[in-house]
C-alpha cells in the first residue's frame, strides 16, 4: 500500500469521523432547541398558574364588586364594607324621638277595683266614699269573628201596575264572595310580609277563623292586580315625568325558568315589573317614551344607556367596589388614586349647599382635572383588568360626577336595589313563582306598597280602596 493510499484512507477516517460529530453536534442542536422550547412553556405555565392563583387568593365577593352575598364562595368572618365610622356610638343617639306605649283617656272597658270591706274591722265598704288613686290600662285584640253581609233585593208593584226590581250593589256578584277587607289582607300578607299561600290559608283559619283555600287566595291575588292596574300605571307616569329616576334589575326563577324583575324608582314613587327579557325590550315595554326630564341613575348595565334621558348617573359604590377588587389583586397605585377622588367627591357632595350645585365650585373641578389626569395615565399592558375599567370609566367620564351638579341626583343605586331587594326576600321566605302572570301581580302589588311607604300612606287602607273598585 502506496503512501497516497494511505493518506486517503485517514483522510476517509478523518472525514467519517466529522460527519459523525457534526450529526452529534446538529442532534444536541435540535435537544437544545426542544430544551428551549419546554423552557419557555413552563415559565409561561408558572406564570399562568400564578395569575390564576393570585385571582384565587383575591376572588371577586360581594366586598368588592356586584356579586351579591349568596355567591361568596368562601365568606370571609368579618366583611369589608365601604361605610366610614362617623364616630357616633351605636345604638340610638342621645336627643332622638322615643315611642313608647301609651295609656287613651277613654278605655272601651273599665274595671273598677272597689275594696269590699274594711281590712281593720271588717265591717262592709259598699256605698262608702271612694278615691282614684291609680290606674292600669291593658291593650289586646279581641277575638276576630268573620262579618257576613247579607245583601237583598226586592220587586215594587206600582199602583200603575207595572213592577221594579231593586239591583245589587257594585261588586255584589257571586252568591257569597270575600269582601274588601280580606283581598287587602292577603294581599299586604303576600307582597309585605311574604307569607306564602299555604301559610296564608293556615293564618286566616287560626286567626281571623275564616277558612281559605290556596286556589281561593290564589285568584283573589290575580284579581285585586287587575283592580290595581290603573294605580300602577299612574306610578309609572308620574316617574316619567320625574327629574331623578334609578333604575336596577334582577333574575328571579319563575316555574324553574330564569326571568327578570326590573324596577324603576325616585324618592316618591317605585314602579317594579317582571319580564323574561333583560334587555332593551323591557324598557321600552314599560317606558317607551323614556325619562326626558330625568337623570337616570344606574350600575352600568349597557341596556340602561340606551333609555331616552336627560343624561345619566353611575354607581358610585358599584365603582368603589370594582377599584377595592383591583386594589387587592394588583400591586398598582392607580386603583387607590381613584377610590381616593371618588371619596373625596362623595365629601364634597355632603358639604355643597343648594345654591352651589349651579356656581362655579373650585373643589369640583379640581376633582374633575384630577379625574381626567386618571383617564389620561399609562397602565401597563400586563394589569389587563385595570386598563379595562380606565377604558370603561373614559367610555362614561361624562356620567361620573352628574350628582356634583344636581342636588337631587344620589351618588349611588342604594335606592333602586333597596327597592329590588324585596324580591330576594319573597323567593327566600316562599320560593319560586309558579307563573309569569303571578310574579307580575306580585310586581304590581309591591309597586304600590312601597310608593304608599314612600308617600306616608296606610298601605291597607289604599288596599281596600283598591279592593271596592271594579276590576277592568
Amino acid at each position: 500500500m502506496t503512501c497516497e493510499q494511505k493518506q486517503i484512507i485517514e483522510l476517509t477516517d478523518k472525514v467519517g469521523k466529522l460527519e459523525l460529530l457534526v450529526r452529534i453536534l446538529l442532534k444536541e442542536n435540535e435537544s437544545i432547541k426542544v430544551l428551549e422550547a419546554k423552557v419557555k412553556s413552563l415559565e409561561f405555565e408558572v406564570t399562568t398558574l400564578k395569575e390564576e392563583n393570585e385571582l384565587l387568593r383575591h376572588s371577586k365577593n360581594s366586598n368588592n364588586s356586584s356579586i351579591p352575598p349568596s355567591k361568596d364562595e368562601n365568606r370571609p368572618f368579618k366583611t369589608k364594607s365601604l361605610r366610614t365610622s362617623d364616630g357616633k356610638k351605636p345604638g340610638g343617639q342621645k336627643g332622638h324621638p322615643g315611642s313608647t306605649l301609651k295609656m287613651v283617656e277613654n278605655p272601651d272597658i273599665i274595671i273598677e277595683h272597689k275594696p269590699s270591706s274594711c281590712i281593720n274591722c271588717g265591717l262592709s265598704l259598699e256605698g262608702s266614699p271612694n278615691e282614684l288613686l291609680a290606674r292600669k290600662q291593658i291593650v289586646d285584640i279581641p277575638p276576630i269573628v268573620p262579618q257576613f253581609t247579607e245583601h237583598r233585593i226586592f220587586k215594587s208593584l206600582c199602583t200603575c201596575g207595572a213592577h221594579t226590581i231593586s239591583s245589587f250593589p257594585a261588586g255584589v256578584n257571586a252568591p257569597i264572595s270575600y269582601g274588601p277587607n280580606v283581598e287587602a289582607i292577603i294581599a299586604y300578607s303576600h307582597a309585605f310580609q311574604y307569607i306564602p299561600v299555604q301559610r296564608m290559608s293556615e293564618q286566616f283559619s287560626n286567626i281571623f277563623n275564616l277558612p281559605i283555600s290556596c286556589g281561593a287566595i290564589c285568584d283573589i291575588l290575580d284579581r285585586f292586580a287587575k283592580k290595581a292596574k290603573p294605580t300602577y300605571l299612574q306610578i309609572a307616569k308620574n316617574l316619567e315625568n320625574s327629574t331623578v329616576v334609578g333604575a336596577d334589575e334582577t333574575g328571579a326563577k319563575v316555574n324553574g325558568k330564569l326571568g327578570w324583575f326590573w324596577t324603576w324608582q325616585n324618592h316618591l314613587a317605585t314602579f317594579i315589573a317582571f319580564s323574561s327579557n333583560r334587555g332593551l325590550a323591557t324598557i321600552k315595554e314599560n317606558f317607551a317614551e323614556g325619562f326626558h326630564k330625568a337623570i337616570l341613575v344606574h350600575d352600568c348595565w349597557k341596556s340602561h344607556f340606551y333609555t331616552d334621558v336627560k343624561s345619566h348617573q353611575i354607581c358610585i359604590a358599584h365603582l368603589l367596589r370594582e377599584l377595592n377588587y383591583l386594589e387587592e389583586i394588583h400591586y398598582n397605585d392607580w386603583p387607590t388614586k381613584c377610590k381616593q377622588l371618588l371619596y373625596n367627591a362623595l365629601d364634597l357632595k355632603r358639604s355643597l349647599t343648594p345654591l352651589q350645585y349651579t356656581d362655579s365650585v373650585i373643589q369640583r373641578t379640581q376633582l374633575e382635572e384630577r379625574l381626567i389626569q386618571l383617564l389620561e395615565s399609562d397602565i401597563p399592558v400586563k394589569l389587563k383588568d385595570i386598563r379595562t375599567f380606565q377604558k370603561r370609566l373614559i367610555k362614561y367620564k361624562n356620567y361620573i360626577f352628574p350628582f356634583l351638579y344636581y342636588a337631587d341626583v344620589p351618588p349611588d343605586n342604594n335606592g333602586s336595589e333597596r327597592a329590588i331587594r324585596n324580591v330576594k326576600v319573597k323567593l327566600k321566605v316562599s320560593g319560586q313563582f309558579k307563573t309569569s302572570i303571578g310574579a307580575q301581580s306580585y310586581a304590581i302589588i309591591r309597586s304600590i306598597i312601597d310608593t304608599c311607604i314612600k308617600t306616608d300612606q296606610n298601605i291597607l287602607l289604599t288596599f281596600r280602596d283598591i279592593a271596592l273598585a271594579q276590576p277592568e
